[in-house]
């Protein structure tokens, strides 16, 4: 075994504290770095290796507590926590800077025309479709059928939402008009997610003691780990959506735009992923990653359930997923 390496390291938990906001901001800086996706299947596959491995208890000689962190960070970049799976690439965190600063940047660009609206409001859904699928928490796939369910309903919501408050915002001022993209992601966000995770509402996500020990499912965590997920989501779209507005529609009274519109989108698009960059991790860091609730909360026959298991246990945990 390795003397640079102490063999007792819980790799089940994040590097940093994740009881306070700046230790999950630390975790979740390192988990949405967007260099991660440019990362090999050979490198995964060899961080993955090196992860199983030390929880084996095989060090490699030479390697270091910071080398064991890197593939972990990268290992948890790209695998889901609950089910192990490899995880689609533009679902992944580390993806939601680039992804979302394309995207964004163009609906806040091209939202003059009703046809422009539309696109990039199913564009936007279609991506966090995929992101809420990939980041789900539990470990019950869902059917065709549900995703194709919360797809639509997901997409519909924020066209119809975009659409009625362009109409309502036709004879304000220009800046107001801006900031509809917004106003329709904040709602589609309230209808994409819960519906991407409806499942989880309906049968429940796994609980835990603090041990990782599964004690059942429960509807109840699930509507909590929702709530928080959406709270998040829409928190980072406020400074994306909501900044660069503001710098836009005074650029664009200067020469320089009015001279060179071409330049507006990639404008557009570099204000909206420098906002992202620090939105993103900061914003998942509003709550916990394994969050707790008591288990006085939980429905009535899982609290019966854990009682007869262990009455000490007060807590149980759960991954709320992102």
């Amino acid at each position: 075994m390795s003397g640079l390496l102490r063999s007792d390291i819980n790799l089940k938990e994040p590097r940093w504290d994740q009881g306070t906001f700046m230790g999950r901001a630390k975790h979740f800086f390192m988990v949405t770095d967007p260099r991660n996706i440019l990362a090999s299947s050979e490198e995964l596959g060899a961080a993955k290796t090196v992860i199983e491995d030390y929880k084996l208890g095989k060090i490699p000689p030479g390697l270091t507590e910071d080398e064991l962190w890197q593939a972990k960070y990268l290992y948890d970049s790209a695998f889901h926590p609950d089910t192990g799976d490899k995880m689609i690439l533009i679902g992944r965190m580390s993806a939601q800077v680039p992804m979302n600063m394309s995207i964004t940047g163009c609906m806040l660009t091209f939202y003059r025309t009703t046809p422009a609206v539309v696109f990039w409001q199913w564009a936007n859904q279609s991506f966090n479709a995929i992101v809420n699928y990939t980041n789900r928490s539990g470990d019950t796939p869902l059917t065709v059928g549900q995703l194709g369910t919360a797809y639509v309903s997901a997409t519909t919501g924020a066209v119809v939402t975009a659409l009625g408050l362009k109409s309502l915002t036709k004879h304000l001022p220009a800046l107001i008009s801006r900031f509809v993209p917004f106003a329709a992601v904040a709602a589609a966000n309230c209808i994409n997610i819960p519906f991407m995770r409806q499942r989880e509402l309906k049968y429940g996500i796994p609980v835990t003691d603090a041990n990782g020990n599964r004690l059942g499912e429960s509807a109840k965590a699930a509507q909590q780990a929702i709530v928080q997920v959406v709270v998040s989501r829409i928190g980072m779209a406020i400074p994306a959506m909501a900044i660069p507005p503001v710098i836009m529609n005074a650029l664009e009274k200067r020469a320089f735009l009015k001279r060179f519109p071409v330049f507006n989108a990639p404008i557009q698009v570099g204000l909206v992923g420098l906002c992202l960059v620090f939105a993103t991790p900061l914003c998942c860091a509003l709550f916990p990653q394994k969050s707790t609730m008591k288990v006085s909360r939980l429905e009535p026959e899982l609290q019966a359930q854990i009682q007869a298991t262990n009455s000490a246990i007060n807590v149980v945990y759960f991954n709320k997923g992102l």
